[in-house]
């Protein structure tokens, strides 16, 4: 499978989770990328080859598999991921994740690796983060396994940039939504997307009178301030991917991306009263807010977020969902 002569080919890890089938798509059709081939290394979910299009089977915890995925590839592409699995984490996002890091290091055609990380590294809003959330705060991952193997992740990257000047970067990511998502964040039904799980806060029955008048919780803070949290829309992560790839500003770097503002739950639940008529009811919770900074992308890549407040509740609000694409949570947030 080795590319020929200047042939460019991507390695896409996760490409049938969220974030992978709105980048291939953009992929697909970019023309700074129309002479490049994907590959992508499927397990559980498997995509079908096409003109532009290879795929490779098996798990990415086995060292051959990874070394036929990379053979002949020029840029990689690591989304795979696990939440809360304490069974499965460390074979994808330690494991796995060296086993590409080695092969991508020997390979003779390989050029870049892009890492996409995530704000569960800093905590996010199980932290309080008195000042805005740059690239070279300190990790602060919450418990559990997935925040830590978030902070692996970026911390393996970086010792392969220090031990064998590797040429990567990391795209740290918040919350990211996509379709229907951001309003079923905000649910007090069973169907909630995410946590916190507002039916459990607010006891099942007025859980169920906020269902039934079609109520959205504001977040408060330990102090009764509205909780502000960071949300990125797929398309502008798949933007900054695309950004990312080939240029030269982001070797061996780390970026934050997300919206310029994180979501105010006030201005939030405002928004939704005064377009859609909307009530609202304040949710006290210990959780804290957090102003994830995204300058650094902006200012080294010319990136920036195409979704502020408004237009994500209503992209969320106004979506239509189609009969054959039935609601599916892959991972609970």
């Amino acid at each position: 499978m080795a590319g020929a002569g200047n042939q460019r080919i991507l390695l896409v890890t996760g490409a049938t989770g969220k974030v992978g089938q709105v980048f291939l798509r953009r992929f697909l059709r970019d023309e700074a990328w129309s002479d490049a081939q994907i590959r992508v290394l499927c397990h559980n979910r498997v995509m079908e080859a096409g003109e532009r299009l290879q795929v490779v089977r098996g798990s990415i915890s086995e060292r051959n598999v990874v070394a036929e995925a990379v053979r002949g590839v020029t840029h990689v592409l690591h989304l795979a991921t696990c939440k809360e699995t304490p069974e499965d984490v460390m074979d994808v996002a330690t494991k796995g994740m060296f086993w590409l890091l080695e092969a991508c290091r020997l390979s003779p055609t390989f050029e870049q690796f892009v890492l996409i990380g995530g704000d569960a590294a800093m905590g996010h809003f199980v932290y309080p983060h008195p000042v805005p959330v740059v690239e070279t705060q300190p990790h602060s991952p919450y418990a559990g396994c997935y925040a830590l193997s978030k902070v692996l992740e970026e911390v393996m990257l970086q010792q392969y940039y220090i031990q064998y000047d590797l040429n990567g970067c990391c795209l740290r990511a918040p919350w990211i939504m996509d379709k229907d998502d951001f309003r079923y964040t905000l649910s007090f039904g069973d169907d909630v997307f995410g946590g916190p799980r507002w039916r459990d806060l607010v006891g099942a029955e007025k859980a169920d009178e906020c269902v039934a008048n079609g109520a959205v919780p504001v977040m408060l803070d330990p102090a009764g301030a509205p909780v502000l949290r960071n949300f990125v829309h797929v398309e502008d992560l798949a933007d900054a991917i695309l950004a990312a790839l080939g240029h030269p500003a982001a070797r061996q770097q780390l970026f934050n991306i997300c919206m310029d503002e994180p979501v105010d739950y006030r201005i939030m639940a405002d928004y939704l009263y005064e377009t859609r008529g909307l009530p609202s009811l304040d949710v006290p919770t210990p959780f804290h807010r957090t102003w994830l900074d995204n300058s650094k992308a902006k200012f080294l890549l010319d990136w920036h977020p195409e979704y502020d407040l408004a237009r994500l509740i209503d992209a969320a609000w106004d979506f239509e969902r189609r009969a054959d694409d039935p609601r599916r949570i892959w991972y609970p947030g």
